[in-house]
């Protein structure tokens, strides 16, 4: 399966607008919007899902939390509410754990 984001964003390939970044999460905007604001963050070591953490820390998880709901908070901030999703299984087009930000209706 692709991962989308070790091999083309963590990697630089792919260049990203960055909104927040600590050691271990980055948070930027998505390279390809379905909303007016989509905002994805990302773990900076690979994890499948949500469901499977791989060889992560027991510590990930909540500092990834931690970067969504300040990225929530300002996204509801700026623009009045905000929505946070994930996707699995199917889902889920690139294997690497990532949480979608995001505001307004989707693009056509």
């Amino acid at each position: 399966m692709s991962d989308f984001y070790c091999d083309e964003v963590l990697s630089g390939r792919t260049k990203v607008d960055v909104v927040r970044e600590t050691e271990t999460v980055l948070a930027f905007h998505h390279t390809r919007p379905h909303w007016p604001v989509h905002i994805v963050v990302i773990p900076k070591t690979h994890v499948p899902s949500l469901v499977d953490l791989g060889d992560a820390p027991d510590t990930l998880l909540p500092e990834l939390l931690q970067v969504v709901r300040e990225v929530a908070a300002q996204v509801t901030a700026e623009h009045g509410a905000a929505r946070v999703l994930t996707n699995l299984g199917e889902y889920q087009d690139s294997k690497h754990l990532h949480v979608h930000v995001n505001h307004g209706d989707p693009k056509e």
